[in-house]
């Protein structure tokens, strides 16, 4: 399978950065083709311009700015998100990734805006490897905005056929090196597994 994983933390030596290279290694050993993109490395710029929000419904000319990216989301047959949730939410990084590539043209097709069509059905797999500082009830106080981004708004855009997985590590502020250990074998089976 052609797997595109995005990860977005800038310290090269956290949790999350041995989560994202433990995510890779276990896909390339299952045989998976990987496109391992880490926004931070890579200089992604996650601010949408004056001009590109001007510019945002003028298909396919929108796609120039991150022409790139959005070859890579097309090439894939599944994503693989690894981030972090910084304030109950998605890292800016992550979200303007979201905001400047999942686009019209690219991610669903507003030609025809009261009837918006998905356009990301070529994903078949989508899975998120996500850390939280709080613990799980707080997450679901706050609406938990990382999770249903991940298992709602991006299967949405594969018109509902991806069949989705969330890895969460709750509590990372209590976190054990057992806790922490168990969550990283629990990723790289499901990565192993992946199909």
């Amino acid at each position: 399978m052609r797997v595109l994983v995005i990860f977005s933390h800038p310290v090269e030596t956290s949790f999350n950065a041995a989560m994202h290279r433990q995510v890779v290694e276990s896909l390339r050993a299952a045989g998976h083709e990987v496109d391992d993109c880490d926004l931070y490395a890579e200089g992604f710029n996650p601010v949408m311009s004056r001009e590109e929000r001007l510019g945002y419904h003028e298909v396919p000319a929108n796609r120039a700015p991150v022409e790139g990216y959005v070859d890579r989301l097309l090439w894939a047959e599944a994503l693989v998100f690894c981030f972090p949730t910084w304030c109950f939410g998605l890292p800016a990084m992550l979200k303007g990734f979201f905001d400047r590539v999942l686009m019209p043209g690219v991610a669903f097709d507003i030609s025809d805006p009261a009837n918006v069509k998905p356009a990301l059905t070529h994903i078949k797999r989508i899975v998120g490897v996500v850390t939280y500082g709080r613990p799980r009830w707080t997450a679901w106080f706050m609406g938990d905005p990382p999770r249903k981004s991940i298992t709602r708004y991006l299967r949405l855009l594969t018109g509902g056929g991806a069949r989705v997985n969330y890895y969460a590590h709750y509590h990372m502020n209590m976190a054990t090196p057992k806790s922490l250990n168990a969550f990283k074998q629990r990723v790289s089976r499901a990565m192993a597994a992946l199909a």
